[in-house]
């Protein structure tokens, strides 16, 4: 009998997986906010006193512990490596910080921009209006015109009331009207 073939694995053009691969735990915006709480953090008053407290107690732990229990045998230079280690890190945080804080701030001008053009049609439209409303109330009688129209008719029905009165008197006919 023969046996089953053997199920290939991967090919020799494929790269073989060794380990945990970073690339699938990346998420570039968890990384974004933190480095934002880190660029927050290193812009803060509270970084600067512990980064001077840090650095005092260095200087004063070299210059006056006794030389066998001095962490930096040279003038400084491990306390110099330590500060541009730290400036190294912190620099590209702060970087990144800025591009995030970029890209919102394109966002929100963007949604500005849209509101603003939005409210100018919205203006447009409702100068539209007022103007045709103008017009309108243009054909429309006023309150003034009415009143002088009924004015008018009032004294023109006394009149012709006055005259059917002198009619009846000339004639003789003493009913009332």
């Amino acid at each position: 009998m023969a046996s089953p073939p053997r199920r290939r694995l991967s090919g020799l053009d494929q790269p073989r997986k060794r380990g945990v691969s970073l690339r699938d735990a990346y998420d570039p915006e968890r990384f974004g906010r933190v480095s934002e709480k880190v660029a927050r953090y290193i812009g803060s008053w509270a970084f600067i006193a512990w980064m001077t407290a840090v650095v005092l107690s260095w200087v004063l732990w070299n210059t006056l512990a006794p030389e066998h229990l001095r962490p930096d045998f040279f003038p400084f230079i491990f306390l110099t490596l330590l500060l541009s280690l730290q400036a190294s890190y912190a620099a590209p945080l702060i970087l990144l910080a800025q591009n995030r804080q970029t890209d919102r701030d394109r966002v929100q001008y963007q949604e500005d921009r849209q509101r603003t053009e939005r409210l100018l049609a919205d203006g447009d439209y409702l100068a539209r209006e007022l103007a045709s409303i103008r017009l309108a109330l243009g054909e429309v009688a006023t309150r003034d015109y009415v009143r002088s129209e009924l004015r008018d008719l009032v004294e023109d029905l006394a009149a012709r009331m006055d005259a059917i009165e002198a009619q009846r008197r000339e004639t003789g006919d003493d009913r009332p009207a």
